[in-house]
């Protein structure tokens, strides 16, 4: 679990291609202070395990699902990354809730500056806008924003200039790939009352209940 404050920009050092997957190995400083090999470390918001670690980087091996579904087998070395070790218990909630499987990408579409903030306008598909909602979370490639406006096509976020200078937002061009992780909240909600159109199975009619709600485990 992580929350969408991104701690450091680390540089992707080697990419090792396998026939459809890819070891990554990021040059970092501060999140390898206190990891271990099998810890979590979300990268651009995908959330990786560590399977070696040294004191200035780490690699993680990334499976053909995790490269089909994210903008990682994109990414060149020499790349700056957002890196985020995983919450732990005590630690301030910053952002919000952020599992770190993404559940899609979106493609940068305009920059503009106004004063001293910079909007970012990201198309995406229909099943990712659905769960988009203005002043509501959205996490991009790992950073934990506030969605400023939203239409059918696509949302904007309108980032700070400390966030652009902490991120890798401001390397981002128009035409990026970037990763998206919606609101879990939201996606719960929506499965509770009846899933989407797109899910096989779906509870009962009649949206929630005190009898769904314990079958279900909440009491």
């Amino acid at each position: 679990m992580f929350t969408g404050i991104v701690e450091e920009t680390g540089k992707l050092l080697s990419v090792e291609k396998g026939a459809a997957s890819a070891v990554l190995t990021i040059g970092a400083s501060l999140v390898t202070e206190g990891t271990r090999v099998g810890d979590s470390i979300a990268v651009n918001g995908v959330c990786l395990t560590v399977t070696k670690l040294g004191s200035d980087r780490f690699s993680a091996d990334v499976m053909a699902e995790t490269l089909r579904r994210s903008s990682l087998g994109q990414l060149s070395v020499g790349a700056a990354v957002n890196l985020e070790r995983a919450l732990a218990v005590g630690d301030r909630l910053g952002g919000h809730i952020v599992s770190g499987h993404i559940d899609g990408t979106g493609r940068i579409t305009e920059i503009r500056q106004e004063d001293n903030a910079v909007w970012y306008r990201i198309e995406a598909e229909a099943k990712l806008l659905r769960y988009i909602v203005e002043k509501g979370s959205i996490t991009v490639d790992g950073i934990s924003l506030t969605v400023a406006a939203v239409d059918a096509r696509s949302f904007q976020v309108s980032v700070i200039p400390h966030t652009r200078e902490v991120t890798s937002l401001s390397d981002r061009k128009i035409g990026d790939r970037v990763n998206l992780e919606n609101d879990i909240i939201g996606k719960y909600v929506e499965r509770l009352l009846g899933g989407s159109s797109e899910e096989p199975e779906k509870p009962a009619k009649g949206g929630l209940s005190m009898d769904f709600l314990a079958e279900h485990g909440f009491f």
